[in-house]
């Protein structure tokens, strides 16, 4: 048996279950299971027919989630006693240690980059940030070296694990999820824009809304998918570009293509953040899959992303101006814009697509049946 399992992702996180459980599910019918912890009950997946096992609510609190929820997980997952366990939350790595020497292939699934992480976490001191990140990846580091198998999700990541020999699987998106309209374009879409993702400071939320104003076209519109706690909405509502703003909240999959295929371009800004200028976003990759052009912070990676595709325009995410600037650009060239979009898909078929990433997951998977 193959157990995937988090107490931190929802059941319909995509990396996990419409990616990698999926895929593997296919493989492997009737062998993979999907271990939450959010207190919505048991269910089947419909499409692939892999079973999704809930392990209880989750604790209130990060710190109950790190201790209470975490050893109802472990303990879920001792008594299944799986093959191969396979988790996804840096929190669970005390426990996956215990799941290892118990004799269970353990692999850890790596999202982002931790030790960078916390230099930029609101709720740690400032003055603590670095020490504790130094910490951090002492632990993590040392902590991998008992797994199986580490699956960093990109490759700035997998340099954390250079000692422990990585398995990176990159998280792009599915060539058949988001594809396009392509009867309509240019000139016939609406002067709309998406963004898709975490509503968050560090990710230019109000420098994406204070645009909107900058831009000529009153009919402009931002079609934002996605959530923000109170404080930072409040915020959001009192900057007059909001007026601009649809605010859609949490969208699934089918709301998200259907959204973006009939918007100019998606932005993906984040701020020059420790762990967000060597981060490869899903959105970005999504934006490409869609055939939407991209307008992206102007990080090194991501310029050489975005121009060795030619799909898309660069600027700084802190400035309202240089957004603004980007926006309408794209609205006073309908044609290029196209061929930007049309661009980003290509790129996305022939080489940032999770049908070639998905190869790698399997065969780590094939080898390590085989040797056992």
């Amino acid at each position: 048996m193959i157990i995937h399992f988090t107490t931190v992702h929802p059941r319909t996180d995509t990396r996990i279950r419409v990616k990698e459980v999926a895929t593997l599910a296919r493989h492997w019918p009737g062998q993979v299971e999907l271990y939450v912890q959010d207190g919505l009950g048991d269910e089947e997946d419909a499409q692939d027919g892999f079973q999704i096992h809930d392990t209880g609510p989750k604790p209130k609190g990060r710190l109950r989630r790190m201790t209470l929820g975490a050893f109802r997980m472990y303990r879920a997952i001792r008594r299944a006693r799986p093959r191969i366990a396979h988790f996804h939350d840096p929190e669970l790595l005390p426990w996956a240690v215990l799941l290892r020497l118990s004799g269970i292939m353990v692999i850890y699934d790596v999202h982002e980059d931790l030790p960078a992480a916390v230099l930029s976490k609101p709720y740690i001191p400032t003055w603590l940030r670095r020490p504790l990140s130094l910490f951090v990846r002492v632990i993590e580091g040392s902590a991998a070296r008992f797994m199986t198998a580490n699956v960093p999700a990109t490759p700035s990541i997998a340099l954390n694990f250079d000692k422990s020999r990585p398995e990176m699987v990159q998280n792009y998106p599915l060539l058949a999820e988001l594809q396009g309209d392509e009867a309509m374009r240019g000139d016939d879409l609406p002067p709309h824009f998406a963004y898709v993702g975490g509503i968050t400071r560090i990710r230019s939320a109000a420098e994406m809304v204070a645009a909107l104003e900058l831009v000529h076209d009153s009919n402009v519109r931002l079609q934002m998918m996605g959530t923000a706690n109170a404080q930072l909405l409040e915020k959001l509502e009192n900057i007059s570009g909001w007026q601009r703003v649809v605010s859609h909240g949490w969208a699934d999959r089918p709301t998200v293509s259907t959204i973006l295929s009939r918007c100019r371009a998606g932005l993906v800004l984040y701020y020059p953040e420790p762990n967000h200028v060597r981060a490869q976003p899903n959105k970005m990759f999504e934006y490409m899959a869609a055939g939407v052009p991209v307008i992206a912070s102007n990080f090194p990676l991501w310029r050489q992303i975005v121009e060795g595709a030619g799909c898309g325009l660069l600027v700084d995410p802190q400035d309202p101006q240089a957004i603004a600037n980007a926006m309408q650009w794209i609205l006073d060239n309908p044609d290029e814009a196209d061929a930007m979009g049309r661009r980003g898909r290509v790129a996305v078929e022939e080489r940032f697509n999770w049908e070639a990433e998905s190869e790698k997951l399997v065969a780590l998977y094939r080898r390590l049946m085989t040797h056992t």
